[in-house]
């Protein structure tokens, strides 16, 4: 047995107030997720501003799923919602546009998953997708396998019939094929954390993970996140400790979560590695936006698995 498995949780206090700092900075810096004419008209919003956009969106949708938020978060996390999606995304118009412009990106139909989960329609978006779906270009599509399954899961979330097989392309992912754990360096760990995100839906479904994948987190998974927390990269580490909350039987270890707490700001944004950078506000902006929805959605995570637990 491992050290990480046998040592304390960490208190459902400290896991709120990491969520709850990281929720308030999201919402004080909500136009820096805005996209710009300048963004619209030269392409830069698909990599640059729709991404954010959707993590967004996926982590308030998580906040508001696990009923963990207090009144106050509650009421925030609903209003970055519906920012999202009538100021951001204008109603869906805009992953409309790019559907029209990009018919074979997944990621108008990415993005829009999660705000169809919420029950929110853009018909003309729905059908536009369908047509794309129905060639045999949709499913060769080249892509990592575990954004294959990510599209998969986007195609779940809206109730449509799977282009492609889903335990195939989980067999396909560097964590279906359970190799050796030394291996899973930088990217290889985003990968693994992403596949969990999609097996998971989120972490709505963690009996979403085949069990022998479970059993080899749950053995692996705690030297990882040592391992990280001692490089000070708080955004893999982050992405790590939603993976801990999405097992069977969570961990939540409380040294590297107070280590994780110890690395954010008194603003509530997550550092990216080591420190909060400088630069003018749009610049930090763009370098701790990720690890602050992070830090957010792994909080979202814990508290429902430590509150369950209890």
């Amino acid at each position: 047995m491992t050290a990480a498995a046998t040592s304390a949780a960490a208190p459902p206090a400290l896991l709120h107030s990491v969520g709850d700092r990281a929720l308030t900075w999201l919402d004080e810096h909500r136009e820096y997720f805005r996209l710009t004419p300048d963004d619209r008209a030269t392409g830069r919003a698909v990599g640059e501003r729709l991404k954010p956009i959707g993590e967004l969106a996926i982590n308030m949708q998580v906040l508001f799923r696990e009923g963990v938020a207090g009144s106050r978060q509650h009421a925030r996390a609903g209003q970055l919602l519906d920012f999202t999606w009538r100021e951001l995304l204008d109603g869906g118009n805009v992953l409309a546009e790019l559907q029209h412009d990009e018919p074979f990106s997944p990621v108008p139909l990415e993005i829009y998953a999660t705000f169809h989960e919420l029950g929110l329609r853009h018909p003309a978006l729905e059908s536009a997708v369908e047509v794309s779906r129905r060639t045999l270009t949709w499913p060769a599509l080249d892509m990592v396998p575990s954004r294959r399954l990510g599209v998969l899961n986007a195609e779940r979330k809206m109730g449509l019939a799977p282009s492609s097989d889903f335990d195939a392309a989980v067999s396909g992912t560097w964590l279906g094929r359970l190799p050796e754990p030394w291996t899973a360096q930088f990217h290889i760990a985003y990968d693994v954390t992403h596949t969990v995100f999609h097996l998971t839906n989120w972490g709505a479904a963690p009996d979403g993970i085949p069990s022998e994948i479970a059993s080899y987190l749950a053995l692996y998974l705690p030297a990882w996140m040592e391992d990280w927390a001692n490089l000070e990269h708080w955004d893999l580490l982050g992405e790590l400790l939603v993976v801990d909350a999405c097992l069977p039987r969570p961990t939540l270890d409380a040294q590297t979560w107070e280590r994780y707490a110890a690395a954010q700001s008194e603003s509530g944004a997550m550092p990216a590695r080591h420190g909060m950078p400088d630069g003018d506000a749009a610049e930090v902006f763009d370098v701790v936006h990720h690890p602050t929805l992070v830090a957010a959605f792994a909080s979202a995570m814990a508290i429902s698995r430590a509150l369950s637990a209890g």
